[in-house]
């Protein structure tokens, strides 16, 4: 219900005690419950992450923010809440990791906005311990817990003892063990865009999630502060155009970063290196986010059209910001998982170099000329290069070392995901010419 200058919204945040207990299956499957029985939902994504929001974007109908304490902020967490609470009924948060896993967690995020828990839990392999699990989860913060939704569930049997362990939590839903789960690969889930079925199978888990009525009606409402919404932002980009690539190749990509590239003024052209497109001819900069630029390395590697557009580009200073599989496509090559090397577009002196053990995890900041740009970095690939860095990146909350920042000519790249709306002024900074 929103009235004046607040609106109360059921709100929940979906946690675990680990990953692999399935809350992304869960959140998708309870987000499009919700939506058949005619409920406008928003959902959002805790922590750094791209792959599982494009799934609960399918699932719910809308897009899906990212909420994050330390890489989004305090305020922008709030804002983000207020502006999802103007027109949703329910508002889902899928945690990251375990309940208290990470610096702020996710346990962090609900008791900063009052929000109840709902735990995920895994019962293939346990019945009655189920409740010593959740009551450790919930006292262990503590945190309000909402109630339970027990995964992998064997039979009614099964869910009547996890239901008895639980005491005085309720038992919310249950889901049957996924004949054909969601598939995966080594950053995540296969992209949505990937699966032809991929409506059927949500529709599939909705349909298999048992849902207690009467536990959901007496869930709670949380309030939530409408005057919250931030302000608008300088126009600092006005009247230029930002090319963007997306593709499969490009994918890894926040739609903040796209509406904070709007707010900053800038006009967007979309294009696929992987179509072999040029760059948009208005283009007065471009933006090579994250990807899977090593699945489709030997058409990359073929797009001659869009090697040579980028190469004209560079050569015409022409500002260029690539991000982790951006930076991988524009180095001289690309060394994929069977030791196949691929030319790449030649911007920057390397050669990315893919391995089986994860090279890079966990949020960072880099201190620009304009202030911290927060992030993040997630890869399994490595740069072989004699560049010397422009800069480096500090980890998130260590203080250590973070991604090398390469600068070559316009290209800035590196590793190091930004979550534009921490640092606009850095952003423009990056995407105008003669930047420091």
């Amino acid at each position: 219900m929103v009235a004046a200058g607040h609106a109360d919204v059921q709100v929940l945040l979906v946690s675990a005690l680990a990953s692999g207990q399935g809350k992304t299956t869960v959140t998708a499957a309870l987000a499009r419950t919700l939506v058949q029985r005619g409920k406008r939902v928003r959902v959002f994504k805790c922590g750094p992450d791209f792959i599982d929001p494009m799934l609960l974007e399918r699932a719910s109908g809308a897009a899906v923010g990212s909420l994050d304490l330390w890489m989004v902020g305090m305020e922008e967490c709030r804002s983000q809440l207020a502006r999802a609470a103007q027109d949703a009924d329910v508002i889902l948060i899928e945690g990251v990791m375990g309940l208290y896993d990470g610096n702020p967690s996710s346990a962090d995020l609900a008791r900063a906005f009052g929000i109840p828990v709902m735990a995920v839990i895994d019962a293939s392999a346990m019945a009655q311990t189920a409740g010593a699990v959740v009551h450790g989860l919930r006292d262990y913060g503590p945190v309000e817990m909402a109630g339970v939704i027990a995964n992998r569930i064997a039979s009614p049997g099964h869910a009547a003892m996890v239901a008895a362990s639980l005491r005085d939590i309720p038992l919310f839903a249950t889901l049957a063990r996924q004949e054909h789960p969601l598939p995966e690969r080594h950053l995540g889930l296969v992209l949505p865009s990937e699966l032809a079925n991929i409506d059927a199978l949500l529709d599939t888990m909705a349909s298999q999630l048992a849902f207690d009525e009467a536990a959901w009606a007496a869930l709670r409402t949380t309030r939530i502060d409408l005057a919250a919404i931030a302000p608008p932002i300088a126009p600092l980009l006005e009247g230029m155009t930002i090319a963007v690539a997306r593709d499969a190749a490009f994918a890894f990509l926040y739609p903040a970063n796209l509406e904070t590239l709007r707010a900053l003024g800038a006009q967007l052209a979309f294009f696929s290196p992987l179509a072999n497109e040029p760059i948009p001819a208005a283009a007065d900069a471009v933006y090579l986010p994250g990807g899977y630029p090593e699945l489709h390395a030997a058409r990359l590697a073929d797009a001659h059209t869009w090697k040579s557009s980028i190469l004209s580009a560079h050569a015409q200073d022409m500002p260029i910001l690539a991000e982790c599989g951006g930076m991988m496509a524009v180095a001289d090559a690309l060394t994929d998982l069977d030791g196949a090397t691929w030319p790449m577009a030649g911007l920057l002196p390397g050669r990315a170099v893919m391995q089986k053990r994860l090279a890079g995890l966990g949020s960072q900041g880099w201190q620009t000329a304009h202030g911290v740009l927060r992030g993040h970095t997630f890869h399994y690939s490595t740069l072989v290069t004699e560049e010397v860095p422009l800069a480096q990146t500090v980890k998130h909350p260590g203080g250590a070392p973070g991604e090398a920042v390469y600068r070559a000519g316009s290209l800035t790249a590196s590793y190091f995901h930004a979550w534009f709306a921490s640092c606009p002024a850095a952003v423009a900074g990056l995407l105008s010419r003669g930047a420091p």
